[in-house]
């Protein structure tokens, strides 16, 4: 074995123990249809190697949106609709939702980086 073939295996597990943080998915590139047309392409499902509609179905699944029952400020609720223009002030407030996640993700991100630099110093 040489030298090149261990370094990269040495780093294989380094990649796989690598949990990806909310910051890095950014660098993730899009799956395109391509991708899921493959033929060597395995699903997997719980870590289990599932077939394509399995896979396909799990997916899917994983995608849809979440019922739930919330009560909202009348304001609020009247400020989403008339920002939407009557119909889909739902989308406005589930992108609402997720741009404060984001947020929170990226002020958490920076303050991790400036404790790491001034702890580094």
């Amino acid at each position: 074995m040489n030298a090149k073939s261990h370094d990269i295996k040495s780093s294989l597990g380094k990649l796989d123990a690598h949990n990806i943080e909310p910051d890095e998915f950014d660098e993730i590139p899009e799956l395109t249809a391509e991708d899921f047309a493959r033929p060597d392409l395995v699903w997997h499902v719980d870590g289990k190697a599932v077939s394509k509609n399995e896979g396909i179905n799990a997916f899917s699944a994983s995608m849809k949106k979440q019922k739930i029952s919330i009560a909202i400020d009348p304001d609020v609720v009247a400020w989403f609709k008339s920002s939407a223009g009557g119909r889909g002030y739902q989308s406005l407030i589930n992108a609402a939702l997720r741009e404060a996640m984001q947020r929170k993700t990226i002020e958490e991100t920076i303050r991790r980086v400036i404790k790491e630099e001034l702890h580094s110093v």
